[in-house]
């Protein structure tokens, strides 16, 4: 939830937090599909509902279509007002030049993308984890990269617009986080899941070494039940670079919300953020990089994790413990 806030990092009293446990609970024990339950809270002011609307948008045929504020496409049948109010996708910007992206295998939801039409890249990929979709060997290969087939040819980025620019093809949803299968492997491989990055920084760098640390260390089944994740490179204005065409980002960023409901911290919910200036780096100091998903939002005009009801939103995206994340 954006606020304009202090950057200084703020921590919820414990009576605070205890006062509103109960109600956390209540919300997760009615239900356990939450995107689902959440989808119906109507005490939540900034969910995803009221940009797509109450009319369920449901097809198949591959085609932009009006969902309520949004354009939105996906490759089956996947219901899109559902899918903008999953918990890991961010506030939607909406509007014409705008569209949401659902990449889908099978029945399954893979990954979800806002895309700007007019700088053909995006603002963000967003997925999750859990212990149906994580592990596996799929792996993919340099000859994988494709334009992504769901964006319309004139608001695509291509394969000639990253040729020869200096920078590596940076992964937002990396290869190596949906081994699960081929099908979803192969789909994190679209252009529109790409940023121009440097290599330093991307390949053996500072985001290659953060990927890394949160596939090995908080996507376990000890770690959590629903790893929440979204990643991406700032495009706002003067926090980019025009190159060849396409916009390179000054800034990356990942967001995590964790529900763990053992964990009673919080009601089971702990949320952070990471934020680097795309630079050569080759840091493996998590810690100095580690911000509240308040922080971040302040920084970015990101609304991320609006479909949480407000009273668990505010408190877990305010309340930075870095210890809870293994970072001391």
């Amino acid at each position: 939830m954006q606020r304009l806030a202090s950057n200084t990092r703020r921590r919820i009293p414990t009576t605070s937090i205890s006062l509103i446990l109960g109600l956390m609970l209540c919300f997760t024990a009615c239900n356990d599909d939450e995107d689902e339950f959440f989808f119906g809270d109507k005490t939540n002011t900034n969910s995803n509902t009221v940009m797509v609307g109450t009319t369920p948008v449901t097809y198949s045929n591959r085609s932009v279509v009006t969902c309520g504020f949004v354009n939105a496409v996906t490759e089956g049948s996947t219901d899109l007002q559902q899918a903008a109010c999953r918990l890991e996708v961010p506030k939607l910007k909406g509007g014409s030049n705008n569209l949401f992206i659902v990449h889908t295998v099978g029945s399954e939801i893979n990954y979800c993308i806002e895309w700007n039409c007019n700088l053909r890249a995006q603002y963000w990929s967003a997925f999750r984890w859990d212990k149906t979709n994580s592990g596996g060997s799929a792996s993919g290969s340099l000859d994988d990269f494709t334009e992504d087939p769901l964006i319309p040819i004139n608001d695509r980025s291509t394969l000639e617009d990253h040729k020869s620019n200096g920078y590596q093809r940076g992964h937002m949803l990396a290869n190596a986080d949906r081994k699960n299968s081929t099908a979803a492997n192969k789909q994190t491989y679209y252009l529109s899941n790409i940023h121009p990055q440097w290599g330093n920084f991307n390949g053996q760098g500072i985001w290659w070494n953060l990927e890394k640390h949160i596939r090995d260390v908080y996507n376990t089944n000890a770690f959590r039940d629903t790893l929440y994740v979204v990643k991406g490179g700032t495009i706002s204005a003067g926090n980019y670079t025009i190159v060849k065409g396409l916009p390179v980002p000054k800034y990356f960023f990942m967001a995590l919300l964790c529900k763990k409901l053992s964990d009673t911290t919080q009601g089971g919910y702990k949320a952070i953020a990471f934020w680097m200036e795309h630079k050569s780096n080759t840091d493996s100091n998590y810690k100095k990089y580690a911000i509240s998903i308040d922080e971040l939002e302040q920084k970015t005009g990101i609304d991320f994790f609006p479909n949480l009801p407000d009273n668990i939103e505010r408190v877990v995206e305010s309340n930075l413990v870095l210890p809870a994340w293994k970072l001391y």
